[in-house]
């Protein structure tokens, strides 16, 4: 094993019952995530939220976008060609056409939608979408992987949008000891008390490792219990590709400071060159930094686990190089917010930038927080009108109290359905300003909520919330 400080050392207690070999992360990652998705795939809402799942506000802004884009008809084909990449479930397609309809009809019907997605389920899932069905005359779908889309022509696709796809996809973790490139491998465990719970474990991690979700689902929940042994190992470069441009990247960075390499990014970033029409748009968002000072600090925060799954956050900084690399010339980062509220024409922020504000947040117990933010969405619900009808789905904790519970339950019978649709949804200053009394007596500082409306809470985070859009240069 690799001698490392204590901050990137292997685990001292490792768990007795292992369940596989070490592996680079990525390896593990896209092994997890199949099963995530198998196992909970239906339930990832209980685990975390899109900026897209559903709000309406980003798809319009991205309809914007697409209508100023091709607003002059007599230049367009007779049909436009454009893929979602990673399709959720199915809100941002469903927002993005109703809006471009109201915009502008005809370029409405000569768009053909098209959902990407390598899980039939989730396709489905996001065919069935209420919303989506008065388009589903130009609504297609494709079963495939964006890292590879072989079964698609070249410079056939017109516009491309993903969101929040680039931190799911294959991502190794990259450090710098005495000059060299290695890489963090890990091996999963489970403790000795968990394992006891299976009544024949080989036979656990044979399905385990052969991803078996058919009978894994028969076994006891593991995946929130996985404990992850790490190490640090030499890069095997015969399996990753573009070694000049990271090794490049990587020459200014610090030893020992891990780093996010997105190689399913790099991937996407390759065939939506490969597909785009001359004069098409690649456009993506995802949580990450297009810092490079950001990338080089040793306690930035790199991936998390939510449900078992792996998320890493997306080095956009090395994404542009990649694409620049490739030879796009037409390459823009910039922040979300910035993005959604140019394009609409309001201040906005979030919900999360406001409940973010209150003064006594970090003091209150989780189902303290769940009450006010459901009692912030309520308030706000009395100004905001949503074009779309929307369930509100708020998972319960399972450790809220019994009188906690029944007025969360209560709090969420409260809200309509044409009300703040989930507790990350934009929000305009008119709508906030509109309410700041009754936020003051929720306990939000009114002087707080201005300051944040004038200045954007979320801006001054090191890691936030980015569009990369890439273009198709015109004489490719």
């Amino acid at each position: 094993m690799t001698n490392l400080p204590p901050a990137f050392a292997s685990q001292e207690e490792t768990p007795p019952q292992v369940l596989g070999e070490f592996k680079p992360v990525d390896d593990w990652q896209v092994h997890l995530n199949a099963i995530f998705y198998a196992l909970r795939g239906g339930h990832i809402q209980d685990y975390y939220q899109t900026m897209a799942s559903g709000d309406y506000r980003l798809a319009h802004a991205l309809a914007q976008e697409f209508y100023e884009a091709h607003r002059k008809h007599e230049a367009l084909p007779e049909t436009i060609l454009v893929h979602e990449w990673g399709c959720g479930n199915g809100n941002l397609a469903a927002c993005f056409l109703s809006h471009l309809n109201k915009l502008d009809e005809t370029l409405c019907r000569r768009t053909r939608y098209v959902l990407v997605d390598n899980d039939l389920d989730t396709l489905n899932s996001a065919l069935a979408h209420p919303d989506l069905q008065p388009h589903r005359e130009r609504i297609a779908h494709v079963q495939a992987d964006a890292q590879d889309l072989n079964g698609v022509k070249d410079s056939s696709v017109h516009w491309i949008i993903c969101n929040e796809l680039w931190n799911d996809l294959r991502t190794k973790v990259m450090l710098r000891k005495d000059g060299d490139l290695i890489e963090e491998q890990i091996r999963p465990n489970l403790s000795d008390e968990k394992s006891k719970e299976f009544s024949d474990w080989f036979a656990f991690v044979k399905d385990f490792q052969d991803k078996a979700v058919t009978k894994l689902k028969d076994h006891p929940s593991f995946l929130d219990e996985i404990i992850w042994e790490k190490d640090y190992l030499p890069i095997d470069w015969k399996r990753v590709p573009y070694r000049k441009t990271i090794t490049d990247f990587m020459k200014p960075i610090d030893d020992l400071v891990i780093v996010p390499v997105n190689l399913g990014a790099f991937a996407t970033i390759k065939e939506a060159r490969r597909i785009l029409t001359a004069g098409g748009r690649f456009t993506t968002f995802d949580a990450g930094t297009p810092d490079v000072e950001t990338v080089a600090k040793p306690d930035k925060p790199c991936y998390g686990l939510y449900g078992g799954q792996y998320s890493f956050i997306v080095n956009f900084a090395l994404c542009e190089s990649l694409a620049r690399h490739l030879g796009a010339t037409d390459v823009t980062i910039e922040s979300q917010h910035e993005f959604v509220s140019r394009m609409l024409g309001h201040n906005l922020m979030t919900v999360v930038d406001l409940v973010s504000a209150h003064p006594s947040l970090n003091k209150l117990k989780p189902w303290e927080r769940d009450k006010l933010i459901l009692k912030t969405l309520r308030v706000l619900s009395a100004v905001y009108t949503s074009p779309y009808q929307r369930n509100f789905d708020y998972p319960v904790q399972p450790e809220t109290p019994e009188p906690d519970r029944e007025e969360i339950l209560a709090l969420l019978a409260s809200l309509p359905s044409t009300g703040v649709p989930d507790p990350i949804a934009y929000l305009t200053e008119d709508e906030v300003l509109a309410v700041v009394t009754e936020l003051v007596a929720l306990g939000y500082d009114r002087q707080a909520i201005q300051n944040g409306l004038a200045t954007s809470l979320t801006e001054g985070r090191e890691i936030n919330y980015y569009r990369f859009s890439m273009g198709k240069e015109k004489n490719s």
